[in-house]
């Protein structure tokens, strides 16, 4: 009490708090507004966004005073690229803008294992040191939001810099996560240099090299990786945007007429000589395989025939087991069987009756799944959305799709959604052999929001890891087709009814980051946890000489 009053009479104890406040948020926003749909420039400022929070943070001392800093920062930072996971429509599910609010207060409490390593660090070595170690820190964070029911590695850091098309490049080597690393260290190199100006204007201006040489290898990689010209085998791709309303589309109207709507944007495609054409992510609203759909299929069938094209969809799926059923399948007792439904990914070819199927490996946390239902089934059955597609079963198998085109024999990768988010996880359909990379996504949930335009933009990162061409069919927006360089060579517009034909390069190579994607999380994954073990034993030791 006598350390509250003494700063409610001390004014200069004030302004201090005021401008460490002021700091914190600025290094938030600065963050925040370094991601798309910001532009390219102001991409930038993420090389500086540390530098206001490491001057005011190496002032606390206890791990309470750290920790409610480093909030300030991470809640701005989360408030300006998640605001819009809410949705926050007229016709968004009370579920989603609950979860999506909730996100945007818990997502900085999950961050504060950053500055909680920090403070460890600090306890073990010292100030100084904990600085330096800090983005190490930082990456296992960002690994940890790819683990669990409620994983959420949105906010990489490394994919704010999607749109810095030469500076990318290197992420054939290192990944998002290395771009994470580099990201922060030229921040410690320049904090380093402003906190050394006044005292020491040599050691100032070293760091400022060093960052500086950093940045400019950096660049110079990307622009020789840039000015290599291989021509490469392609294949003709129809992708379709049919701009249906999300929340409708669940209310089973006519579905001849939908299925029609299709068509008549595939026909544009297949006339520009497509030998492939995408559909959207859950593009029927309905278990197009059950034989209650049959005639759908068969219409489905009919068309690719006649038109001697393969068609990839986005698609809700249902397998029915009588006997030997996975572990995560429901039971009916109506049928007296078991069953899985699947939010996947089908493949029909116009030369077999046989459908290649993919279910979603990475269910979104509350909309396509409840965290933990497992473990907590209780759970499924308080959180439903009123689509109903809050209980997907989890896909498998990192399936590779397989067309031929003339004698050559076509593998690429289909991915769901919130799937393109996950560096590592894309890595293992390239390593498997995948030629392209396949996005079909729904991202209209979300309205004209950043969403939509960051989604599309991180998948620049996915192309430039594994240099595979990416194609995204999405439902609203946005459609598109980036290069292995990450440069988008065409797209549509968000809420447009369009599709367009794509040559899409075909590339076998396997980058070092697709065969080694995992080196830089698990290293920096296994050095924090070494120091949390060197931390408690440190305890230990001191509670026995107690």
């Amino acid at each position: 009490m006598s350390l509250f009053k003494r700063l409610e009479s001390n004014p200069e104890l004030r302004k201090e708090k005021r401008i460490d406040r002021a700091l914190l948020i600025l290094s938030g926003i600065l963050c925040g507004i370094s991601f798309p749909p910001f532009p390219f420039p102001v991409t930038l400022l993420i090389f500086f966004f540390l530098i206001p929070y490491l001057f005011v943070i190496q002032k606390k001392l206890s791990l309470l005073d750290i920790n409610k800093s480093s909030y300030f920062t991470f809640f701005f930072f989360s408030l300006i690229t998640l605001y819009w996971v809410g949705s926050w429509q007229s016709k968004a599910d009370p579920f989603l803008m609950i979860g999506g609010g909730v996100l945007v207060f818990f997502f900085p409490i999950v961050l504060l294992i950053i500055s909680t390593m920090f403070y460890l660090t600090r306890r073990i070595f010292n100030l100084n040191i904990a600085i330096w170690l800090l983005p190490i820190h930082w990456v296992t964070v960002e690994y940890l939001l790819t683990l669990t029911d409620l994983k959420f590695p949105w906010l990489t850091l490394g994919h704010s810099l999607a749109n810095f098309t030469v500076f990318i490049q290197i992420a054939d080597i290192v990944g998002s996560y290395g771009l994470s690393l580099i990201i922060l260290y030229v921040n410690i190199l320049l904090f380093k240099a402003t906190e050394n100006l006044k005292q020491d204007l040599t050691k100032s201006v070293r760091f400022i090299a060093i960052s500086f040489f950093i940045f400019l290898s950096v660049i110079i990689y990307g622009y020789t990786k840039i000015s290599d010209s291989d021509k490469e085998k392609t294949i003709r791709v129809g992708i379709v945007q049919p701009n249906l309303d999300p929340w409708e589309k669940w209310q089973t109207g006519s579905l001849i007429d939908l299925l029609n709507s299709y068509f008549e944007l595939s026909d544009k495609c297949i006339k520009d000589g497509a030998k492939l054409i995408i559909w959207p992510e859950t593009a029927l609203p309905v278990y197009l395989l059950s034989a209650e759909y049959s005639y759908l299929t068969d219409s489905i069938y009919s068309y690719i025939k006649r038109n001697n094209v393969y068609l990839l969809t986005g698609m809700p799926d249902f397998r029915v087991y009588y006997e030997n059923p996975p572990k995560d399948a429901k039971y009916s007792e109506a049928g007296d069987y078991y069953f899985t439904t699947y939010n996947s990914i089908l493949l029909f070819s116009p030369y077999s009756s046989e459908i290649q199927r993919y279910g979603k490996m990475h269910l979104v946390p509350l909309g396509e799944k409840v965290p933990f239902v497992e473990s907590l089934p209780f759970l499924g059955e308080f959180f439903k959305w009123n689509v109903g597609i809050s209980s997907w079963n989890t896909g498998q198998d990192t399936t590779i799709f397989k067309l031929t085109q003339g004698n050559d024999t076509i593998s690429l990768a289909g991915l769901v959604c919130f799937e393109s988010v996950f560096p590592s996880f894309v890595s293992e359909f390239a390593k498997n052999g995948a030629e392209f990379i396949v996005v079909v996504t729904n991202d209209s949930w979300y309205g004209n929001s950043s969403g939509p335009y960051q989604h599309k933009e991180f998948a620049a990162l996915r192309a430039v890891e594994n240099r595979k061409a990416v194609v995204r069919s999405a439902n609203g927006g946005i459609s598109c087709l980036i290069n292995k360089y990450g440069v988008t060579e065409f797209e549509t517009r968000m809420f447009t009814r369009t599709s367009f034909m794509v040559d899409v390069p075909l590339n076998e190579e396997i980058t070092f980051y697709t065969k080694y994607s995992m080196i830089i999380p698990i290293l920096s994954s296994a050095f924090s946890l070494w120091i949390v073990g060197i931390y408690f034993l440190m305890l230990i030791r001191i509670k026995l000489k107690l």
